[in-house]
């Protein structure tokens, strides 16, 4: 029997005029700025404007990803759709896809099988142009800070300590470490310098967590460039580029307005890279959910250990966001492979293997209950493979915790295949979340909030910093930047920094290599072990299976 692939799922869809899913949302076609028929902004009018009452929004995340596949955006797009299948006002809210992992490993990002957001070609390329715009505002602030060296650098700017790099939203590690002004003295000041993948630049970051316009200048004004001779931090607004890239980002700041398959209004907006950034869509477009329907699905990138605790202590923290319900997907696939097993076995009943995964699974849910102190349910999705015996095994073990698991079939089924995982969530909707509390509080220090994380999230023993992180937390401190939070750069493929370490490893210790301040987005982003801000790509690309026919018709993207 051929399966069709999501593409071709995709481009079989009849989709519905933007105009019609926009009145399922609840808004007016006088705040639409249409990008062709399927496609529109919103305009940021509607959210001020918005009186109805906040909808109730449910976090999707995941397990600690694994070759094998976990679904947690097919989950969230089908979760969305299954609500309205049972008869609840719904959307989801979810980031949109970088170009890197389209091109590179992953290839598109708009759910799978009959659980996906459209038009998937345009939402997996181009879009509307927000990432594009991202690109230029950071390049452009890096353009007028050399160009400020190059005219006299009146500022006093230590070429040796800039710390903004340029961007690009493909995987090219050819460009991670590069000396540019070369070739005399009118082509600029030759220094070190190097590229980040756009979804990791601090202006995606703004972008994502700014609530207006004025709020979006006033942090790219707050972003501190480098610092001068006399260690003194440089910011955008001293370079007085705000105001241009405020320009550039007007339009991007709107929130996207799609659909799924079964016709569910989508918000697609921002796309911050999870191992790098907070990994979560934009507080915008959220905000916006929540005033267009009664329940809002939204995710975030990556295991939980990641994208929620991003979630939950930068992003819920900043926009005073609370989370009625959690849930968190595994498949059985991919708790068997962190139970040791390789890909090509993990279609065997394996109970032993599953036993040795679970904990992996277990301490994700008990974080999400014990320390975020929020109501909870795990998803299995569904495989042919799964044998009942498997199924009865993750169930006990999560009602050991007291939460319940709900195994569901939205690939092949679409929001039918969700149903019951809809019920029990607008069941745990009504749940008292008032105990919700963060990892770490504001006034401690930005070690004892690094080591919350670890300890407490990710069940590690100790945190080491190396002698430049050290240094760096001290100026930070010195500057009154030690109560901003912090965002941990660090391998999605394990809970410690070491990718191998699979499962729920115990008694390790992070090692933090280095502190980067990003001002503007209002957190310290502590890199641990290898991460990079600069992908590149595997030795097959998933670029070299797409391809376009004489019609524009696009194939390949998944």
């Amino acid at each position: 029997m051929a399966f069709l692939t999501d593409i071709e799922i995709a481009q079989s869809c009849k989709m519905q005029p933007i105009e019609d899913i926009a009145a399922t949302a609840h808004i007016d076609e006088k705040y639409l700025e249409n990008y062709g028929r399927y496609k529109a902004k919103i305009d940021l009018d509607y959210y001020r404007n918005n009186e109805r009452p906040d909808g109730k929004l449910i976090l999707v995340t995941a397990i600690t990803p694994t070759p094998a596949g976990e679904g947690k955006t097919t989950t969230s797009i089908g979760l969305a759709d299954a609500l309205r299948h049972i008869g609840k006002d719904a959307m989801v809210a979810m980031r949109e896809p970088s170009l890197g992992p389209v091109f590179g490993v992953k290839g598109g990002a708009c759910g799978g099988g009959y659980a996906q957001v459209v038009p998937m070609e345009d939402i997996n390329l181009h879009f509307t142009g927000d990432i594009h715009a991202i690109g230029a505002a950071n390049n452009l602030l890096a353009a007028i800070l050399d160009n400020h060296i190059q005219q006299g650098n009146s500022l006093n700017i230590d070429p040796r300590r800039i710390t903004w790099r340029r961007c690009m939203d493909i995987n090219d590690r050819q460009l991670r470490s590069i000396i540019d002004g070369l070739g005399g003295r009118t082509n600029g000041v030759p220094r070190e310098d190097g590229f980040d993948i756009t979804v990791a630049s601090e202006i995606m970051a703004v972008l994502c967590l700014a609530d207006s316009l004025s709020d979006l200048k006033q942090r790219l004004s707050r972003i501190v460039v480098g610092y001068t001779y006399d260690n003194k931090p440089v910011t955008c607004g001293e370079l007085k580029a705000a105001g241009a890239m405020t320009a550039l980002l007007k339009d991007a700041l709107k929130p996207n307005l799609v659909q799924t398959l079964e016709g569910t209004p989508a918000f697609v907006h921002g796309g911050p890279f999870a191992n790098i950034a907070h990994g979560c869509n934009s507080v915008l477009a959220t905000k916006m959910a929540l005033k267009s329907a009664d329940y809002v699905v939204t995710e975030a990138g990556f295991g939980a250990d990641l994208g929620a605790e991003k979630f939950l202590d930068i992003k819920c923290r900043m926009a005073g966001l609370k989370p009625n319900a959690v849930v968190v997907v595994a498949t059985v696939r991919a708790l068997k492979m962190h139970g040791g097993l390789a890909k090509t076995e993990l279609g065997n009943e394996d109970l032993d293997a599953l036993k040795r995964g679970l904990p992996n699974l277990l301490r994700h849910v008990s974080n999400i209950k014990n320390v975020y102190k929020l109501p909870c349910v795990v998803a299995i999705n569904r495989f042919p493979t799964d044998t009942d015996a498997e199924l009865k095994c993750i169930e006990e073990n999560c009602a050991s915790l007291g939460v319940k698991l709900i195994p569901t079939n939205v690939w092949a089924e679409g929001g039918k295949g969700g149903t019951a995982l809809a019920e029990e969530v607008v069941s745990l909707c009504e749940c008292d979340n008032s105990s919700f509390s963060f990892c770490y509080e504001s006034d401690t220090t930005i070690t004892e909030k690094i080591e919350a994380v670890v300890k407490r999230i990710y069940g590690g023993s100790n945190v080491v910093l190396a002698p430049a992180a050290q240094r760096m937390a001290a100026t930070l401190n010195e500057m009154g930047y030690g109560k901003l939070p912090v965002c941990i750069a660090k391998t999605q493929y394990s809970f410690s920094d070491d990718a191998k370490k699979l499962g729920a490893p115990e008694n390790f210790t992070v090692t933090i290599k280095s502190l980067r301040l990003s001002a503007g987005a209002g957190f310290i982003v502590a890199l641990a072990g290898d991460i990079m801000t600069m992908p590149g790509l595997p030795p097959v690309p998933a670029a070299e299976k797409i391809d376009v026919d004489e019609n524009g018709v696009i194939s390949g993207l998944f």
